[in-house]
C-alpha cells in the first residue's frame, strides 16, 4: 500500500459547513467497504452548507462515498492541508483501473493469449488480470460519431452538431457517454475531402 505523509488539521463541523464541493480534504480511506489505517484525499459531495444534522458526505478520489460526523471524537474526521498541523498517511492514487474493449483484427484465441501475455510481461503478472472477457465478432467498419443537443428546435439544419470522434468503430460507442444535456448520432464514416486549392 503506497502512502505519503501530509501535514494536515483536523476541521472541526463548522468548518467543514464552510467548504464547498471543489476544497479538497482528507477522510478515513476505504476500499470495497473495508476501512483501511490511513486517509484518502476527498472533496464534499455539495457544498457544507446544504449539509444537514452535523453528518457530511465526502467522494474519495477513488469513488467511494464516506458519511462522516466531524465533531465525533471516535471517528477519524475531516482533515485539510495545514502547514501547521501534524502529519498524517495519505493513500496515493498511484494506479489506475482500466476497463479494456479491445478490438483485434482477425482476432483469434492465439492472438488474445499473446496480446494478454504481452501485457502482463510489460506491466506485471500481479498487475494485469483478466475479470471478464466476451469475446464476440463485429465487423471492421468505421463510423462518424457527432453530438447535438438532446432537444433540438424543429427546423433546425445540423449547426449544432459537435464532431465528437472520428474513425471509431461501432463496439466503442456503447462505452462512450454524451455530454450533460446532447445525444450521440452515429453515421456511416464518410473521408473528408479537403478540396482547398494549392498553388
Amino acid at each position: 500500500m503506497n502512502t505519503e505523509k501530509v501535514t494536515a488539521r483536523r476541521l472541526t463541523a463548522e468548518e467543514v459547513s464552510d467548504l464547498g464541493p471543489q476544497d479538497r480534504i482528507f477522510v478515513s480511506a476505504e476500499a470495497e467497504g473495508l476501512p483501511l489505517d490511513c486517509y484518502a484525499p476527498a472533496f464534499l459531495t455539495k457544498p457544507g452548507k446544504n449539509f444537514e444534522g452535523g453528518s457530511f458526505v465526502a467522494r474519495t478520489v477513488f469513488g467511494e462515498e464516506i458519511h462522516v460526523l466531524p465533531d465525533n471524537a471516535e471517528e477519524a474526521g475531516v482533515w485539510a492541508a495545514d502547514k501547521g498541523g501534524e502529519e498524517i498517511e495519505v493513500l496515493q492514487s498511484a494506479g489506475v483501473l482500466l476497463n479494456l474493449a479491445l478490438f483485434v483484427p482477425g482476432g483469434s484465441e492465439g492472438s488474445l493469449d499473446s496480446l494478454y501475455s504481452a501485457a502482463r510481461e510489460a506491466f506485471g503478472a500481479g498487475v494485469v488480470q483478466r475479470w471478464s472477457e466476451d469475446v464476440a465478432a463485429v465487423p471492421d467498419v468505421k463510423v462518424d460519431l457527432y453530438e447535438e443537443p438532446a432537444r433540438a428546435r424543429k427546423g433546425a439544419n445540423g449547426q449544432n452538431r459537435d464532431r465528437r470522434a472520428l474513425d471509431i468503430y461501432p463496439t466503442r460507442v456503447r462505452f462512450l457517454e454524451p455530454s450533460e444535456g446532447w445525444k450521440f448520432v452515429v453515421e456511416p464514416h464518410k473521408e473528408i475531402v479537403d478540396d482547398t486549392p494549392t498553388i
